[in-house]
């Protein structure tokens, strides 16, 4: 839908002064030249150009919002070898925005991203072999995608592959080679690397227990909104273990964890209102945080509900 600049200058004098109004029409008006410009670029065949127009459509940035219409331009940029395209087209399928879904396109598109050097292709199918039912499970291949995309910088398969060494899935188990991994992840800013070198730190596995650092990289991984990483700074300021005690900043994490539906917080939260742990007692509060956590996956949330009712 292009606006003419009579209809816009209509829209925007209603709520802006006049010089405001000018701005607003001159702004306007570049950004619909840079479209067309993008559109005809990309009809002459520059890939890299409909990969721009597209992640324009896609975020509705000063175009309309048209997820079909990004879809289609960067299945254009794909076929172009803009490697950026694949990965976003098939994240599209795998979060069904604007086209009708299709998982094996989707495996082609991710291989066909990783291939022309999107490291975070090479790090969502990694994924797909680690996890889904999509592809047939393949821990070998996973930890090859996921040490790929780490080599090539992409932090979350830094991470990733940190999780199979830990775990001795695919690879040979090998803690310190994990807290190496997540340390990389980290530094990267993907927050759960942060998150789980933290856990390293907090239980003495692959790393000297060092509660201080613990608490340090949960802090940094929930600034980086890890929920993971705020509930267990939560934890630790409820217990007072590594950090000072502090009831009211434990309960405001979890509270903030929980609220974006991270189940062990929401428990975590209800164990102090069950208790009147630096919270006022309410138990029914808590039995709906437990409730919560059980509705999120959390088998403890559970098993305090059954407790309660078996009382």
């Amino acid at each position: 839908m292009n606006f003419t600049p009579n209809r816009i200058s209509v829209l925007v004098a209603r709520k802006l002064p006049p010089a405001a109004t000018a701005v607003a029409l001159i702004l306007f008006c570049a950004c619909e030249f840079e479209a067309k410009t993008l559109l005809r670029s990309c009809e002459d065949g520059n890939a890299s150009d409909c990969n721009v127009l597209g992640q324009k459509y896609y975020e509705g940035d000063h175009v309309l919002r048209d997820r079909p219409r990004a879809a289609g331009l960067f299945g254009d940029a794909c076929d172009g070898d803009v490697a950026e395209s694949c990965f976003r087209l098939a994240r599209m399928h795998q979060d069904i925005e604007g086209v009708t879904p299709d998982t094996s396109l989707m495996v082609d598109l991710l291989q066909k991203a990783c291939d022309g050097g999107e490291m975070r292709g090479c790090t969502s199918l990694g994924i797909l072999y680690e996890d889904t039912t999509i592809v047939s499970r393949d821990m070998e291949r996973a930890a090859s995608l996921f040490q790929r995309a780490c080599d090539g910088g992409d932090a979350a398969g830094c991470s990733n592959l940190g999780d199979l060494f830990y775990s001795g899935d695919g690879v040979a188990q090998d803690r310190p080679r994990a807290a190496e991994l997540y340390q990389e992840g980290c530094e990267g800013e993907a927050m759960d690397g942060c998150t789980k070198l933290g856990n390293l730190y907090a239980e003495g596995l692959g790393v000297d227990r060092d509660l201080n650092r613990a608490a340090q990289l949960y802090e940094q991984a929930c600034d980086g909104d890890d929920w993971a990483g705020c509930s267990a700074l939560a934890a630790m300021l409820a217990t007072g273990s590594g950090v000072d005690q502090d009831f009211d900043r434990a309960s405001e994490l979890y509270r903030r964890a929980c609220n974006r539906r991270y189940a062990e917080a929401c428990y975590g939260l209800g164990v102090l209102y069950e208790s009147g742990t630096g919270v006022s007692r309410q138990p029914a509060r808590a039995a709906s945080l437990f409730q919560r956590a059980c509705d999120l996956g959390y088998d403890a949330g559970c098993e305090s509900i059954s407790g309660d009712e078996n009382e």
